[in-house]
């Protein structure tokens, strides 16, 4: 009988030894850094991801979600993902432009006239946008936006000249954009997105005009002091949330496909919330002291006009070639599609 408990106890001892031994996978905290506004729509859905993929994984993926540009402009986010100091990133298109022209589509003025275009054109887009970030070390998870750009200025504009007289705010690092700027008669000053607060405030201030969109301008307090607002629906501001080639590689089969599952929801939050969340913010605006400004039907068209031709010139050399055709195509198709 001792023989057999001793036994037994030994047998027991040793299988309890080796499931202490058994080996953890450790969790994977992602760190993900963006430029969107802390407490933001963009900011609150970032947050709930997380909540997501750390429910969905059992604990195995964390978010770490770092909002209000704390982790530098978008050129140094892209940095520090290189150096794996952030492993994701919600981005704008100006953003990821830098590291690949083909983003550079989604800013051409007046090329895109709704959501839905934007929203064909990045399905058409989406095989190639992906193979051109994974050369780059990234993986494409989602889509997002951040609403249309509008003209926020310190003093009224009205027409094509008016604006193109400004001093008109441009992306810091964006020479070609600059150049472009420049070479059709504009007033580009190139600065981060977070000297625009800052230099509107200033009565002899670098800038004097910057497009955003409403909820950004109004999250931002943009617009006490740009208090007009030219409503020309300029273009979508273009976002993705990517993650880092080398993080997305550590995970599992089984924690991609939830990462993804969140993601997709993440995109299709902010493509709800965010025209909503535009339109709200020029109605309480415009009770503050905003002052909306829509183009008469002479000035429309001079402006369309002028964006039409504009685009052309950029095919080769601001966006390459195949991506622009194949986006003209897309959008093209869906306007056929509509009737348009």
């Amino acid at each position: 009988m001792l023989n057999r408990l001793t036994r037994g106890s030994g047998i027991y001892a040793l299988t309890l030894s080796a499931l202490l031994i058994v080996p953890v996978a450790a969790a994977t905290d992602i760190k993900l850094a963006t430029l969107v506004p802390a407490t933001s729509t963009w900011h609150k859905a970032l947050l709930d991801m997380g909540s997501a993929w750390k429910k969905d994984t059992a604990d195995r993926v964390t978010l770490t979600v770092y909002a209000g540009g704390t982790q530098g402009d978008e050129a140094t986010i892209i940095r520090k993902m290189r150096s794996d100091i952030v492993q994701s990133a919600f981005i704008t298109s100006v953003g990821l432009a830098e590291l690949d022209e083909a983003f550079n589509v989604f800013a051409i003025p007046f090329f895109l006239e709704s959501s839905d275009e934007e929203v064909a054109v990045e399905k058409k887009l989406t095989p190639v946008i992906e193979k051109r970030l994974e050369a780059k070390g990234l993986h494409l998870l989602c889509w997002g936006t951040g609403g249309w750009v509008e003209v926020f200025s310190k003093k009224p504009l009205k027409t094509l000249a008016d604006v193109k007289n400004a001093k008109l705010y441009t992306s810091k690092g964006s020479d070609k954009w600059v150049q472009w700027y420049v070479a059709n008669g504009f007033h580009p000053v190139a600065l981060t997105p977070a000297d625009i607060p800052a230099q509107l405030k200033l009565g002899t201030g670098l800038i004097d005009t910057a497009p955003y969109p409403a909820y950004l301008a109004m999250s931002l307090n943009v617009y006490t002091d740009a208090k007009y607002m030219l409503d020309l629906h300029i273009a979508p501001l273009t976002g993705a949330l990517v993650i880092s080639e080398a993080a997305w590689n550590k995970l599992s089969a089984e924690d991609r496909a939830k990462i993804d599952a969140g993601a997709q929801a993440f995109e299709t939050r902010v493509r709800t919330d965010v025209p909503k969340n535009d339109a709200d913010a020029v109605k309480l605006m415009s009770t503050r002291g905003l002052q909306v400004i829509t183009p008469d039907a002479k000035a429309a068209a001079e402006f369309r006009a002028a964006g039409s031709q504009l685009a052309s010139t950029m095919r080769g050399s601001m966006v390459p070639a195949d991506v622009y055709d194949a986006a003209v195509q897309a959008r093209d198709a869906f306007r056929a599609s509509k009737g348009k």
